[in-house]
């Protein structure tokens, strides 16, 4: 039953990698998530603007950094002209503001095209758990491997279940906007 148990906390880290990778897709929406995780230079060290600026989106496609340390605006800002976003940050005062464009039909085809092949990405992850899980079981009886192959089956369904389900959703996501 161990093997289950890892499967279990395998496929959960998988679930969540696919929730962070879609988070980071651009969908005309502003979300913090969009940028949080672009590394700055600071005083050259490479840090996530998340660690210094707050980020917020007061309307629906404005994003709004605001650092703690003004003298790291101009960075953020170099940053995210460098980033493949393809966002055009404006530094006001204290501030940089990001006004975060409709998207045009053929972007929003690729967005779904890299939705799914990000959802494959994690698919084969999954198997590679369910494998892995498989192999552990060499030293159990025929009729143990038979019930515990059925038991990481179903953990696997459920998490590919779980996995299409939020593919969908950001497919959904992306031609709404």
């Amino acid at each position: 039953m161990e093997t289950l148990e890892k499967l279990k906390i395998k496929l959960k880290s998988v679930e969540g990698a696919l929730k962070i990778e879609l988070s980071a897709l651009r969908v005309g929406r502003a979300t913090p998530a969009l940028v949080e995780n672009i590394l700055v230079d600071y005083y050259g060290i490479k840090t996530p603007i998340k660690q210094l600026a707050s980020i917020s989106a007061p309307e629906l496609r404005t994003l709004v950094i605001e650092p703690w340390d003004k003298n790291a605006l101009s960075g953020i800002e170099k940053a995210i002209h460098a980033s493949d976003l393809g966002l055009n940050p404006i530094a006001d005062k204290n501030l940089i503001r990001i006004n975060i464009p409709q998207l045009t039909e053929e972007r929003r085809n690729s967005l779904i095209k890299i939705t799914g092949a990000k959802l494959e990405e994690i698919k084969i992850r999954c198997r590679a758990a369910r494998d892995e899980a498989m192999k552990e079981m060499n030293d159990l009886t025929e009729d143990e491997k038979f019930k515990m192959k059925e038991s990481v089956q179903k953990l696997v369904d459920e998490a590919n279940k779980n996995l299409e389900n939020l593919a969908q959703a950001k497919e959904k996501e992306i031609k709404e906007i």
